[in-house]
Parts: structure tokens; C-alpha cells; sequence
């Protein structure tokens, strides 16, 4: 038997809904009532989490005739001051939903009229779902409105329901506490990658290959990073770059020639499901203490966190945190031909921290740097 043509690379996929990560749908009841809920949600939640709302109108809304829109316009942007409206004349699929709701934590999604991957079931007599079963793919939480006391006949068919939570309608805080848990179990791991950099022409040697700390700079970086992350990886350029001898797990670029770029993308492509901790082999002096700060102070909200340099001018890019979100935009980016990390940073909405120890962050590139550091390092051990 002929062995199947493979039409397309195998490639690993982010875990994606209709929309975003993070999705639920509320259905079972009417679009007011729905509304009404998710506005309460959203006053409780939207402090600590970016929640976007999926939602239909019940008739087609006239456009203002002096709207770009009614005057031929497929898109028209207006700056309403305190918020932006965005008003698109085409219709959306499941990969430009993503792309717009890429920079939210959450998205609550209005279940009569669209589906996500995930569903909150309001069990309601006046809105029946007994012809709607096919929609509860993964049910996370059940509500009952007033009266309302058990599963309806027609949910017996369900029995993965059994397990799942029940609430009352008028119990806003209790939903609102199951979706912050729910959140926060889909906190994506945190995965290590360590910039082995190369032979750089400035310090005229491998940069991880120097011994600072008593074994090479690439096993320290490696060794600090595992305390803290799933897994750690060594990030090459190509497989003539890999030290075998050190058996250490990595990654090779897929993306060439962008520098560290190439390597972070080439780890989200691996794993497009885990928020990436980016160190970089030029700075000997980083401790354990300032990696430990940035991870506790790292905010998932965020495209990524980052100190500020050591002149407190831009972000930092080559110690950083790059959440899941970050991914399609660093290829947002090299889609218009920039593979800066700092400028990533720069333009994009992250966290950004003041490093407790300023030498922390300092470089290493020249060989007289390099003694420099190896003086101070060995000088307090």
C-alpha cells in the first residue's frame, strides 16, 4: 500500500476556539437575559482580565448616511475619544476572529447566535435546549434560573454533565469565582529558551561557550532556567551549532537569518500552547533572584514582560517572558519586515519592570568585558 501523500507540513497548532484560548458561550436562556449576566460578569472580572463580548443584533441596523460605510467603505476606523469604533462591511471566519480577539484574556460569547469551544448552560423552561444537545461540546458550568432544581429529561444523554458544577442565574459572584478558577487552570506552563547566540565577531569566540561559572555559559544559563520553567531548551542556529557533549535538549531554527527572532519563533512553533522565558548568553552577571522577580511579577495579560534596560531607555528583549499571544504578533511584525524584539516590546502592550539589580542586565560583547566580568564573578566566589 502506497504510503499517504502529505500534502502540508505538520505543523503543531495553538489550541484555539472560534474566537480566542479562552472561550465561553452562554446559551439556554433569552439575549437579554444573557446580556444582563455578562455585563455583571464583565463589572466583576475586567479589573484583573481583558474580557471581549460575541454578540448579534436582532435586526440589520441602518448605517448613517454620512458613514464611510453606506458610501462604498469596507472598513472605517473612528476615534470616539474614549473608545475606538471599528466598523468592517465583510464578514468574519474562525482566522480573522482570531487575529481581532488575539489581545483578550477571555471572550464570552452570546450562545444563541455563535459557538465556542467551551459553554455555560443556563437551564431556563421558557428557552428549551433539548434541539440544541449538538452545541454542549464541552460544557463547564450549568446554571439554574428561579425554580429550577435539576437537569431536564432530555440532558440524560449527556452524562459527562454529571460532573459538572451547578450555580443559580442570581448568583453572579459564585459564576463570576468558577471563571476566575477556570482562568487561572488555563494558565498556559512556562517553557525556557536559552539564546546560545554563536561565534560573535565582537568578542571573537562563542559567547556560551565561556566559562564564567565554572561550567560552560549555556549549562548555567540551562541550569538557571530549569528551577523555574516546564522544560528548558538550548536555541541553535543549525545543527553545526549544537554542543552534543553538554546533552542538553534544544531547539533548531526553522525561521533563519533573523537572529534571536528566528530562535523565539522557532519556539513557538514547536510549542504554540506555552509562554516562553527568552534568556540570552551575553549576560554573565544575571542572578537566580532577578529571573525568580521576573517570573513572580509576570503578567499573562500582557503580549509579554520585560525589565527595562540597563540605561532604563527600552524594554529589554533577550530576558523576557512572551506569552501565547505573543506569537502571531512577532509574526505580524516580520510580515512587514521588522525582526526586532525590542521593537515588538516597544510597540506592543507589555509588562515592564524595573530590574532590582541594574549590572544584572548588563552585556558582555568585547573580551576585555569578558575579563572584566570574570574578575568580579570569580572575586565573590
Amino acid at each position: 500500500m502506497d504510503k499517504q501523500h502529505q500534502k502540508h507540513a505538520k505543523l503543531t497548532r495553538p489550541s484555539l476556539g472560534e474566537f480566542n484560548r479562552n472561550e465561553l458561550a452562554i446559551l439556554g436562556t433569552n439575549c437579554a437575559a444573557i446580556r444582563h449576566l455578562v455585563n455583571q460578569l464583565i463589572q466583576g472580572l475586567s479589573e484583573k482580565y481583558a474580557i471581549a463580548y460575541v454578540d448579534a443584533d436582532h435586526k440589520a441596523s441602518q448605517v448613517n448616511e454620512e458613514a464611510a460605510l453606506a458610501n462604498g467603505a469596507t472598513l472605517e476606523f473612528v476615534d470616539k475619544i474614549t473608545y475606538r469604533s471599528l466598523n468592517y462591511a465583510q464578514e468574519f471566519n474562525a482566522f480573522q476572529n482570531r487575529q481581532l480577539f488575539n489581545q483578550q484574556d477571555l471572550v464570552l460569547v452570546n450562545g444563541n447566535h455563535f459557538k465556542a469551544q467551551s459553554q455555560i448552560v443556563v437551564i431556563d423552561p421558557a428557552k428549551p435546549l433539548d434541539k440544541k444537545l449538538d452545541k454542549l461540546t464541552d460544557v463547564k458550568l450549568v446554571v439554574f434560573t428561579e425554580g429550577i432544581t435539576e437537569l431536564p429529561e432530555c440532558f440524560n444523554s449527556l452524562p459527562h454533565l454529571a460532573d459538572v458544577p451547578i450555580l443559580t442565574f442570581d448568583n453572579v459572584a459564585g459564576i463570576a469565582d468558577f471563571i476566575s478558577k477556570y482562568m487561572i487552570n488555563r494558565r498556559p506552563s512556562l517553557m525556557g529558551l536559552v539564546l546560545a547566540g554563536g561565534k560573535s565577531e565582537r568578542m571573537q569566540t562563542d559567547k556560551g561557550s565561556i566559562n564564567y561559572h565554572g561550567k560552560s555559559q549555556r549549562q548555567h544559563v540551562y541550569e538557571l532556567l530549569s528551577k523555574h520553567c516546564e522544560q528548558a531548551y538550548i536555541s541553535y542556529a543549525d545543527e553545526s551549532a549544537v554542543h552534543q557533549q553538554e546533552g542538553l535538549p534544544f531547539i533548531l531554527d526553522t525561521f533563519t537569518g533573523l537572529g534571536p527572532y528566528s530562535g523565539l519563533l522557532s519556539a513557538f512553533q514547536t510549542n504554540p500552547n506555552a509562554a516562553w522565558i527568552t534568556l540570552a548568553c551575553d549576560l554573565p552577571y544575571l542572578s537566580a533572584e532577578t529571573i525568580a522577580y521576573l517570573i513572580d511579577h509576570r503578567n499573562p495579560s500582557k503580549i509579554a514582560t520585560a525589565f527595562m534596560d540597563s540605561e532604563n531607555r527600552f524594554p529589554e528583549p533577550l530576558i523576557t517572558i512572551w506569552e501565547l499571544r505573543a506569537y502571531p504578533v512577532l509574526l505580524q511584525f516580520l510580515s512587514q519586515g521588522y525582526s526586532c524584539p525590542r521593537k515588538v516590546l516597544i510597540n506592543s502592550d507589555v509588562e515592564l519592570l524595573q530590574v532590582p539589580n541594574v549590572r544584572d542586565l548588563q552585556n558582555v560583547n568585547h573580551p576585555e568585558e569578558r575579563e572584566a566580568a570574570m574578575q568580579y564573578l570569580h572575586k565573590g566566589q
